[in-house]
C-alpha cells in the first residue's frame, strides 16, 4: 500500500515535470506517468492533476488524442484552451492540439540526469487524503491492493 510520503514524493515529482514543460507545448497524462514509472497511470495523473494549484500550468496537460480532457478545471469553458493559445499553441479542426507540433514528452525531452535533478530541485508537495484514497483504493492504480493481496 501506498504510504503518504510515497503519495507525496509521487505528486512532488507530477508538478516538477509539468513545471518543466517550456511555455507553448503540451505534454501528455501518459508520457508523464510514463516518466514518473507508471506506463499504465495515465488516469492517476489525472487525479494528480486535478491537485493543481497556482504555478503549476496545468493547461499544458492533455489526453494522448490532443483532446483538452481537463478543462473542466478551470473553471470557464474555453479557459484552458484559452491560455494554451496564449502560449502561442494553436489549435487543428477538431479542437485537437498537434502533438507532433506542441508535444513535449519528458521521456524523450530529458536525459535520465536532467530528470533526476529535476526531481530532486523539486518543491515539496503534500498529497490530499482525497488523493491518497484513490490512489489505494481505485480500480485503475497502480498502488490498489486487492483483496487476494490483503489475505496473503
Amino acid at each position: 500500500m501506498i504510504t503518504q510520503e510515497e503519495a507525496n514524493q509521487l505528486i512532488t515529482q507530477a508538478f516538477a515535470l509539468v513545471r518543466a514543460c517550456p511555455e507553448g507545448r503540451v505534454t501528455t497524462y501518459s508520457w508523464l506517468a510514463r516518466a514518473l514509472g507508471y506506463p499504465r497511470g495515465a488516469r492517476m495523473l489525472g487525479w494528480i492533476m486535478n491537485e493543481a494549484f497556482e504555478g503549476i500550468p496545468a493547461q499544458r496537460v492533455i489526453n494522448s488524442k490532443g483532446e483538452l480532457t481537463g478543462s473542466w478545471a478551470f473553471g470557464q469553458p474555453g479557459t484552458m484552451r484559452q491560455l494554451l493559445e496564449n502560449e502561442g499553441v494553436l489549435f487543428l479542426e477538431r479542437g485537437r492540439v498537434d502533438l507532433k507540433r506542441y508535444g513535449w514528452d519528458p521521456n524523450s525531452d530529458l536525459s535520465a540526469d536532467e530528470l533526476q535533478a529535476l526531481f530532486t530541485a523539486a518543491q515539496p508537495v503534500i498529497a490530499s487524503e482525497g488523493l491518497l484514497r484513490l490512489l489505494r483504493t481505485d480500480l485503475a492504480s497502480p498502488f490498489r491492493v486487492s483483496s487476494l493481496q490483503k489475505n496473503s
